[in-house]
């Protein structure tokens, strides 16, 4: 085994560098087929996330791979290699095996435990699978990424130490409030309506949000959220708008929630600015408004006085958002409230959720494409679309810290807004402005840097460990296991010869004979054979026996083309029945 990888993360990179740095789904394709094409590698996937993006290969030479598939990541992300280089991280053989399970565990996002890394790693591995770009390695690679991942969880309270981002977002927003009692009454909108959009909606709905009004490029896409909302059983009120009318929306709502896959600002400083400004006098302070009223919650634009015409979208601003993965089916949004109630359980508990039709390019959070919601999701999936960037403690040894205020310069807070896309989609301007209050993806990575790593974490640790330790010796025992079968057909061959040159000598042996002497010759060959090759399956096994493979090679002189043949025969049988990622 010679795993390699290479890539940048929340944890080595600032946002800048992400945003800049993320893959399409052409650029995925063309990167992998560009890393086979290049000489040190055999087989690769890319695990491209809001947060990371890393490049997985099996490559024959280190220093020529490193150098290789970092120029290809620099290539296709369209940052040059000089700029990318400081931000680049490196693993090799057993530490990359190592940093793709604790990816896997939630250990190294930025909500500590959260589980949409899972769905993130699945849809890795389908790429790979569905470009034949993964062989043996990467397969069994990834698929016991995913067993790890969903052992850690089920077997540790690994899913107390994160929790959904959007919960931990409105945390932020809340600041010392309970979120609860800070949503009660309040107006919500979401801008998109892909599957992180949807989990924003689900979640804004179950803690406590009066009413939630859904904006998205495609109106169907926005209905249809709106109509799951509405069928959920929170009592929530819902309605979709287009984007267009998104101005006059921020000037009676109370929190924006926003993750598109537009790749341009959604909504600038001077959006936030002249909604702010004209809706200020629509808004009385939090404590005198009668935030549980019915007539606050049915509110319509007759409701909101003489209020000027909305005014005019910036071209960098709302009409940028792209269109996103198709919605969820109906039920979804439920499932999602009822499995996320308390705060505790686990939305892959609220069982599959499918999509409606195929997946096109668009405004879902961006992990790369519209290939985040593919078809037979599960509901974990949409847990938490990735962990969003981090910054990580190099970043915030590079920039000050920003805390987030129940007032902002000395303002009761107007407008909240939570922005958990990556590229973002709310100008970082916008909290210059009396009244509003930010929470983005800088911000959210202070906060949990700072939040105390729950009791869990070493118990995961462990089993990570743990598993890397039996994925190598895995590994290094499948290494050997073509020699140990090219020797016993050598040996079976031996047989054959002697039992054909004693049919020649003996003529008249009937075939009771005949058989009794075939079988004796086989059990004494396979008896002195047993204990060598057990043995030496053992011994491959453990750190430094992979010249043991070769030492049989050389003391039973074995053809080297008969065992690269069962090398060969053996990977093609794997892939047929690895299936697709599980």
């Amino acid at each position: 085994m010679s795993l390699l990888v290479v890539g940048l993360s929340h944890r080595s990179a600032p946002v800048s560098v992400l945003e800049r740095a993320s893959l399409n789904a052409d650029a995925k394709a063309k990167l992998l087929h560009d890393t086979l094409a290049a000489e040190p590698a055999a087989e690769a996937t890319v695990l491209a996330t809001c947060n990371r993006i890393e490049l997985y290969a099996d490559v024959d030479k280190f220093h020529a791979g490193v150098s290789e598939l970092s120029t290809l990541l620099a290539q296709h992300s369209g940052v040059a290699l000089e700029e990318l280089t400081p931000y680049l991280y490196v693993h090799y053989e057993d530490r990359a095996v190592h940093h793709l399970f604790s990816v896997a565990c939630g250990l190294d996002s930025m909500v500590i435990g959260e589980g949409q890394i899972l769905g993130q790693i699945k849809d890795a591995l389908a790429l790979g699978q569905e470009l034949h770009t993964a062989g043996r390695l990467i397969n069994d690679l990834f698929q016991q990424a995913l067993r790890v991942g969903k052992r850690a969880h089920s077997e540790t309270g690994i899913d107390r130490a994160g929790q959904s981002l959007v919960t931990f977002g409105l945390e932020q927003l809340a600041v010392h409030l309970p979120v609860r009692e800070w949503a009660v009454g309040k107006r919500a909108l979401v801008l998109g309506a892909g599957s992180m959009s949807s989990l924003a909606a689900a979640t804004l709905a179950r803690v406590g949000f009066a009413e939630i009004v859904v904006a998205n490029r495609t109106a169907e896409r926005a209905e249809r959220l709106a109509e799951i909302l509405v069928a959920s059983g929170t009592g929530v009120a819902a309605r979709a708008v287009a984007m267009s009318a998104v101005a006059d929306e921020l000037t009676r709502v109370d929190v924006v929630v926003s993750c598109t896959g537009a790749t341009g600002l959604v909504l600038t400083a001077d959006d936030v600015a002249a909604a702010v400004s004209r809706g200020s006098a629509a808004h009385l302070p939090a404590g005198l408004k009668d935030r549980g009223s019915a007539a606050h919650t049915s509110a319509g634009p007759e409701d909101r006085g003489s209020a000027p015409d909305p005014a005019p979208q910036t071209p960098a601003g709302l009409s940028a958002a792209g269109a996103g993965p198709e919605l969820v089916d109906a039920g979804v949004v439920a499932r999602l409230v009822a499995a996320a109630d308390g705060g505790r359980r686990r939305l892959a508990d609220a069982g599959a959720v499918r999509v409606l039709a195929a997946v096109p390019e668009g405004d879902g959070c961006p992990v790369g494409d519209g290939r985040a919601a593919i078809a037979g999701v599960d509901a974990s999936s949409l847990e938490l679309h990735g962990t969003w960037a981090d910054q990580g403690e190099a970043a915030a040894q590079r920039q000050p810290r920003r805390g987030v205020r129940a007032q902002v310069d000395g303002v009761a807070v107007r407008l909240a807004l939570l922005d958990l896309a990556m590229p973002r989609d709310i100008d970082a301007a916008v909290h210059r402005i009396p009244g509003v209050r930010l929470v983005d993806i800088e911000s959210l990575a202070e906060a949990s840097a700072d939040a105390p790593m729950a009791a869990d974490v070493d118990a995961v640790r462990g089993i990570v460990t743990e598993e890397v330790a039996a994925f190598g010796a895995a590994q290094r025992a499948a290494h050997i296991t073509p020699t140990v079968v090219a020797l016993r057909a050598m040996a079976a061959e031996v047989v054959a010869m002697e039992v054909a040159r004693l049919d020649g000598r003996v003529p008249d042996l009937d075939e009771r004979q005949r058989a009794e002497v075939t079988q004796t010759v086989r059990r004494v060959v396979d008896k002195l054979l047993h204990a060598p090759t057990v043995r030496v399956k053992q011994l491959a096994s453990e750190p430094g026996g992979a010249g043991y493979a070769e030492a049989l090679r050389e003391l039973f002189d074995l053809d080297p083309q008969t065992v690269a043949s069962v090398s060969r025969a053996d990977a093609a049988d794997q892939n047929d029945d690895s299936g697709r990622a599980s």
